[in-house]
């Protein structure tokens, strides 16, 4: 599996998120389950990310998703499941917050939470230094140049991270053990992405109110062909 074929499933996953698959819905309508619950925004969010932990927790028992996701690279059905729950999950927060999906730079965002913890320094690969926090707004308004190179730069980091969930799920050779190690990453995994949507997507205006620096660009001497 390279970097190309990587950037194709994640494109392709991103687009199943949107629009469902059979027995699940899309982000937007997720989105408008949660949304009609009266509470406030926050915890609307909350409550998507804690059952979507749930859910991506007992992902092992989901391998049926792997025959409605069809994917050009070989990826174990465990992963297919919870790649989709999370992207799901993402884009159903980014909607919740007013972002087009349709957008390709909310695309690339959505994609990059992924990254869950590490989003700092793969945006700071990528040539932007980011300050106390992460707003979608703030880094919606960086130039192309700098978008190609984080779609690139966590392209590459997320193809080195589910090699890693890969030889994870090969534990489930002993399935006791290898089901609780493998349900533990997924469901401690999409509590970090889900933390990570919600400061990117959700929590704009109260960073902004605290004065919060969100972003600023270190580098862009480069361009997209290096």
């Amino acid at each position: 599996m390279d970097v190309t074929a990587m950037g194709k499933a994640l494109s392709m996953s991103y687009d199943k998120a949107l629009s469902g698959i059979a027995g699940m819905k899309g982000a937007e309508a997720l989105a408008a389950e949660y949304m009609a619950t009266g509470d406030d925004l926050e915890k609307q969010v909350d409550m998507l990310i804690r059952n979507q932990v749930i859910k991506c927790g007992a992902s092992g028992f989901l391998t049926s998703l792997g025959g409605a996701i069809t994917l050009p690279v070989a990826l174990p059905a465990n992963v297919l499941s919870v790649l989709y729950m999370q992207l799901q999950m993402i884009a159903a927060i980014a909607h919740m917050g007013g972002y087009d999906l349709q957008s390709d730079r909310v695309r690339t965002l959505v994609i990059a939470c992924l990254c869950g913890n590490q989003l700092k320094e793969v945006l700071k690969q990528a040539g932007i230094k980011v300050g106390t926090t992460l707003t979608a707004k703030a880094i919606q308004r960086l130039s192309a140049v700098l978008f190609n190179r984080i779609n690139r730069t966590v392209t590459m980091r997320l193809l080195s991270r589910f090699g890693t969930k890969s030889a994870i799920n090969l534990g489930k050779a002993i399935p006791l053990v290898g089901g609780l190690i493998g349900g533990g990453f997924d469901a401690y995994s999409t509590q970090i992405i889900g933390d990570k949507a919600k400061e990117m997507f959700i929590l704009e205006a109260r960073h902004m109110e605290n004065g919060e620096v969100a972003v600023e660009v270190i580098d862009v001497s480069h361009d997209d062909a290096d």
